[in-house]
Formats: C-alpha cells, sequence, structure tokens
C-alpha cells in the first residue's frame, strides 16, 4: 500500500506575518513524518515523528512555546491512536514534559490505561525513562506576552477566534496498511488551571480505526466535545453512502472532503464553535476543512510533493 501523511498546526486567526512561519514549520513536521514512511517505517513513528518536529517549534501551540495557564504555567495535553487495536495512550495537564507526545507514546505502549494526568503521567515518564524538564522550558517570550496581553484585557473572558498559533496533529497510513493519528496542545491562553480540552479525549480531538480512518481536530475544545467530532468524522467515513448525496449537492472532491466538510458544519450549526480538522480515509485520501480564517496544515500528494496550505 502506499503511505499517506497529512498534519496541522491548528485553526485560528494567523496574521499575514506569520504565515510563512507557519508554512515553514508544517514543512519541516511533513518532511520528518514522510523520512519515517518512505523507508518503510509504521504509521505511529511518523505520527510521532511529525509532531515531534511541531512541539519543538515554538510558533505552535503545542510542547515548547505553548499558552500559559491563567498561573502563568504551561499545561500540556496529548494523545496517539493506533488504528489497528483501537488503542490510545494520551497524557493531560503534564508541566515537566517538553514533548508530551512521546510520554503519550509510552502510555499507549506500556501502560494498560490510556489516559493519565498531571503529577502521575509525570511519574509514570520518570519510571518509564522519558527525563522531565522545568517548568520554565517550555515558556517563550512570546506565550508569556501573549499571557500578559490578555490578563490585562480580562482573567474572565477570552476570546475564541483571537488564537495566532494552535493544537497540532497529524494523521498516517504506512506501506503495511497500518494508520494512526495523534494530537497536541497547550490548551487555550489563560485557561484555569487543570482545564482539559478535546486534544487528548478519544474521539474528540483525536481518533483512528483502521478500517475506516483517521482524524485530528483543533479549534475551540468544549465545541469539538459536544459534538465528538473526531468519531463523528470516523463514523461517517464507515459508510460512504450516506455522504454520497452531500458529497454531489456540495461539490466535494472525495467521500473524505465531504466528510471533512460536513464535521465543521455540524461544529458552527451545532455547537457554535469554529475549529477544523484532517483526515486520511482508510486508503490513505486526505482531506482538510475549517470554519476559522486560516489553519495550518499539509499533506503528501500521490507523487511524493508536499502540498502546503493556511
Amino acid at each position: 500500500m502506499k503511505p499517506s501523511l497529512i498534519v496541522h498546526g491548528g485553526a485560528g486567526n494567523i496574521p499575514d506575518s506569520a504565515l510563512e512561519e507557519s508554512q515553514r514549520g508544517i514543512r519541516q513536521a511533513l518532511e520528518s513524518g514522510w523520512a519515517v514512511l518512505s523507508q518503510d517505517g509504521s504509521a505511529l513513528d511518523a505520527v510521532e515523528a511529525a509532531i515531534l518536529s511541531l512541539e519543538d517549534n515554538p510558533s505552535f501551540d503545542a510542547g515548547v512555546g505553548s499558552y500559559l495557564n491563567r498561573d502563568g504555567r504551561v499545561q500540556l495535553d496529548a494523545i496517539l491512536m493506533d488504528g489497528a487495536t483501537l488503542k490510545a495512550g494520551a497524557v493531560a495537564a503534564v508541566e515537566r514534559i517538553r514533548n508530551p507526545i512521546s510520554l503519550a507514546r509510552l502510555v499507549l505502549e506500556k501502560s494498560d490505561h490510556m489516559m493519565l494526568v498531571g503529577a502521575g503521567a509525570e511519574q509514570f515518564a520518570v519510571e518509564n525513562g522519558l527525563p522531565l524538564c522545568e517548568p520554565e522550558d517550555l515558556i517563550t517570550d512570546r506565550a508569556r506576552a501573549a499571557w500578559e496581553r490578555l490578563l490585562e484585557v480580562s482573567l474572565a473572558t477570552q476570546n475564541r477566534e483571537s488564537r495566532s498559533n494552535g493544537t497540532v496533529g497529524a494523521v498516517a497510513l504506512d506501506s503495511n496498511g497500518q494508520l494512526a493519528a495523534g494530537t497536541s496542545t497547550g490548551g487555550t491562553n489563560c485557561k484555569f488551571p487543570g482545564r482539559v480540552g478535546d486534544s487528548p479525549l478519544v474521539g474528540c480531538g483525536c481518533y483512528a480505526d483502521a478500517e475506516a480512518g483517521g482524524v485530528s481536530c483543533t479549534g475551540y475544545g468544549e465545541g469539538i466535545m459536544k459534538i465528538v467530532m473526531a468519531k463523528m468524522a470516523v463514523d461517517l467515513l464507515r459508510d460512504p453512502r450516506a455522504m454520497t448525496a452531500h458529497r454531489k449537492k456540495a461539490g466535494s472532491a472525495t467521500i473524505a472532503q465531504a466528510v471533512a466538510d460536513a464535521c465543521v458544519r455540524i461544529l458552527a450549526r451545532r455547537a457554535q464553535a469554529a475549529g477544523g480538522l484532517i483526515l486520511l480515509d482508510c486508503e490513505g485520501r486526505a482531506a482538510a476543512a475549517f470554519t476559522t480564517p486560516h489553519m495550518a496544515y499539509g499533506f503528501v500528494k500521490s507523487d511524493g510533493s508536499f502540498q502546503i496550505a493556511s
């Protein structure tokens, strides 16, 4: 089977001055993931590699450079899901993990549980050889400045649409037909300490089923949770007949794109929220949709070249 890869760097108001930076980060993530897949590596390895690249890039709201919570600390969430087994590994509200996607991988492969949070997740990291970092190592000047600006406006009010960087994610299909998806985030600026959004929740911010497809979501987490958007997308992919009429009516090129379009419309209509998603169907066909002004994303085309959008 021909491998496939799609990645995203979040949906939101990306200013024109930051578009090139976001696109460069997406390209680097595609290069990291595709290097794995082109050498017959696994989908899990490719998703982890792509998201590691994005977590290490302070342009995105994941890993280093993530938004600060109300108390001025970074709390990170991540998930990695195996489409063959439906097993996921997820972590939430960790403060001393530089790359939460790698900790999520450890939970996936070395724990009977599917989610660990806070101090317990960090203890699991230490016991499995993943080093801790200092909380300050995750904070950049840009993130602190954004936190200070929002505090000046109001601690109680958050503008959902003001994000200039965002949650990251990836979906991969490898040459053996294995499918995996992952999502990683620092959450919203000035969020209440301990707040966990959609990103690490199975079926909300991420889902993968080798029989149907894989999805990673981004946007206003509380809205995405209301409609369980990632699982919704996979369920729609299961029965292409259900999407045929929509595809023809909307002019979507593929069933995969029709599913993506339908999900973000439901997000807007039923949850009154903005966001987006990327997906691959079980044949590796890529699709993306969003209701925000921009979403940084990219995928590998059939000829092996990269398509970058924002």
